[in-house]
């Protein structure tokens, strides 16, 4: 992303994976003594709260020094209410796939054709069909998922063998079927999984399936006397269409620690990402030294890269600021013109896209930004209700709630919005927000919004005009429901256009009905 940045790699993770909170806080505190301009953490535990976070408060010492911090999301999508790394000062950072694949084309006996992906691309492996089977059909579901020893009583010698994705690893499973004498695999989806497939460097001829493609494929050997079916390779595959998609594993919000911050942030590149790998992967004698990986993980580097180049180019720019270029200017659709989905191929929701998929160029003019200083965070912190000794664990310093003051998450200056209307509000939130004009000195934009029905947002002023660069002009936004019935929530999303229609500020919106 930044091929001219330097890196400083701290190493707080042991080789078994264990992560110490002190080692982390103690890694986080020496990249800020070392005057690095960004961090990058593909690291994450489950939802906390920040004073307990040890990633949140070294996250908070950082941005006090101008610092961004960028997280994973967390890999436990695609159920709701999974994120980690949900502080408001952190950019938390969802997966997405590329318009890339590496492919594989499975040809079964009645000639239906199904594209897979694996890393893998044999070139002397026969386009001939071979037998096809479904070991969970013999075997059970220990079978179905060709897990060890689960095939020794099954045949699958000179066969294709379909397996189910999980259990174990992928790659695992190819070598259980190789030594069990299979020719290749395909590995099918779980429902869960949807239309998120892999590209793993396996050891056998392999092609990696949607759900709804090992679906397909499993009918096919129900139905069939002879089921057979072929693997072809065709290499990297560029210009794919959907794309981005929203992996499955891509943790949701909404956020446990605030409900009132709506998380993620942004979604990158974080499905079958090319990594250098320190030891050979995939079939013996290919000599790989690069492996496939897949998670928030991979999309967190992407970010953090963005980032490094917006600071580059607007140094003054806050850790804040940098954050709303990335979230105003972020794409909501797909290279094929429809709404960017998720696993299950429908429109991904904000809790799983956030404010949308990073566009590089359009977050280096983004117009308008909503920046937030350190100490605003503070007065969010105690309207969490948080106690000073609390506050003061996340700031290092002696904090009082009575002199910093108090504010409500809802009126953070986050460029996005999350309400809640019960009846207790009479189903009316007021919240009020700050822009700060860094495009032309001499601007102005116009307020557009679309909603759900049953919601009315209302935006006060609907022009904001602009004298002068670093201006800072507010606005109040009201939202209302007719609906009543509690449980609901409603999307929305507000945009500040330019008057010369070449800059678009947007910010997501989720309305909670309870």
């Amino acid at each position: 992303m930044a091929p001219y940045a330097h890196l400083a790699i701290y190493k707080v993770c042991s080789g078994d994976g264990n992560c110490a909170e002190s080692d982390i806080l103690a890694g986080m505190d020496a990249a800020v003594e070392d005057g690095v301009d960004l961090m990058s953490l593909s690291i994450g535990g489950s939802s906390t709260t920040s004073y307990r976070d040890s990633i949140a408060i070294g996250a908070f010492g950082a941005i006090q020094k101008g610092i961004l911090v960028s997280c994973a999301a967390g890999n436990d999508g695609p159920e709701h209410g999974t994120l980690s790394n949900e502080a408001p000062w952190i950019l938390t950072v969802g997966a997405s796939t590329m318009d890339r694949l590496i492919q594989t084309t499975v040809t079964l006996g009645d000639e239906d054709e199904i594209n897979g992906e694996s890393a893998y691309q044999p070139k002397n492996f026969s386009s001939t069909p071979l037998p096809l089977i479904y070991p969970g059909i013999i075997g059970g579901r220990q079978a179905g998922f060709c897990a060890n020893s689960s095939l020794d009583d099954i045949d699958v010698r000179g066969k294709i063998v379909v397996c189910d994705d999980g259990l174990i690893d992928d790659v695992l499973k190819g070598k259980i079927v190789k030594n069990a004498g299979g020719l290749g695999m395909i590995v099918a989806n779980l429902m869960v999984e949807g239309f998120t497939t892999f590209s793993y460097a396996h050891v056998l001829p392999t092609s990696h399936v949607s759900y709804s493609d090992g679906q397909r494929i499993k009918a096919y050997i129900n139905s069939a006397s002879t089921p057979n079916a072929s693997i072809t390779f065709k290499g990297t595959v560029i210009g794919t269409k959907p794309a981005p998609a929203v992996a499955y594993f891509s943790s949701r919000g909404p956020s446990q620690a605030d409900p009132n911050i709506l998380k993620p942030d942004i979604v990158g590149p974080g499905v079958n990402v090319l990594a250098a790998w320190p030891f050979e992967v995939g079939a013996s004698g290919t000599g790989a030294r690069f492996n496939i990986i897949s998670g928030t993980s991979m999309a967190t580097p992407h970010l953090s890269g963005i980032a490094a180049l917006l600071k580059s180019m607007h140094p003054d720019w806050s850790p804040a600021a940098i954050k709303s270029a990335i979230m105003t200017t972020a794409n909501l659709t797909a290279n094929d013109g429809n709404p960017i989905t998720d696993e299950t191929s429908n429109p991904a929701d904000f809790f799983g896209i956030g404010a949308g998929h990073v566009n590089v160029l359009k977050a280096s003019n983004p117009g308008l930004v909503y920046d937030i200083k350190p100490d605003d965070y503070l007065a969010y912190l105690c309207g969490l209700r948080y106690t000073d000794r609390q506050v003061s664990t996340i700031a290092r310093h002696a904090v009082g709630c009575s002199n910093v003051g108090s504010m409500a998450g809802k009126d953070l200056n986050y460029p996005s919005f999350m309400v809640f209307l019960n009846a207790t509000n009479n189903y009316t939130v007021e919240v009020t927000r700050t822009v700060t004009n860094v495009g032309a000195p001499s601007s102005s934009y116009t307020a557009q919004s679309r909603t759900s029905e049953g919601v009315k947002v209302d935006v006060k002023p609907m022009v904001l005009s602009f004298t002068k660069a670093n201006e800072r002009l507010q606005y109040n936004v009201t939202f209302s429901s007719s609906s009543k019935s509690g449980g609901k929530y409603f999307q929305g999303y507000l945009m500040w256009i330019s008057s010369d229609n070449s800059t678009t500020v947007g910010s997501p919106i989720v309305i909670a009905v309870v």
